[in-house]
């Protein structure tokens, strides 16, 4: 038997030992399928953080089209 911990309880014990952490930072993010030897990362529509610019940010307004003139 190992005393090694797995990957899951690693990141757990990482992302919830800062002074504040709560259980809900070590929630998952992102949701990894493999299909054919293909490998897909999602963002999970329930996650907390996301990648990109937040809201406000000029870069997360809806893009708007250049006209062809």
């Amino acid at each position: 038997m190992s005393d090694e911990k797995s990957f899951e309880e690693n990141r757990h014990d990482q992302l919830t030992t800062a002074p504040k952490a709560t259980e809900a930072d070590a929630a998952p993010r992102i949701d990894v399928t493999k299909h054919d030897g293909v490998t897909r990362i999602d963002v999970r529509d329930d996650a907390a953080v996301r990648p990109g610019p937040g809201q406000g940010d000029p870069a997360a307004e809806k893009d708007v089209p250049v006209s062809g003139d």
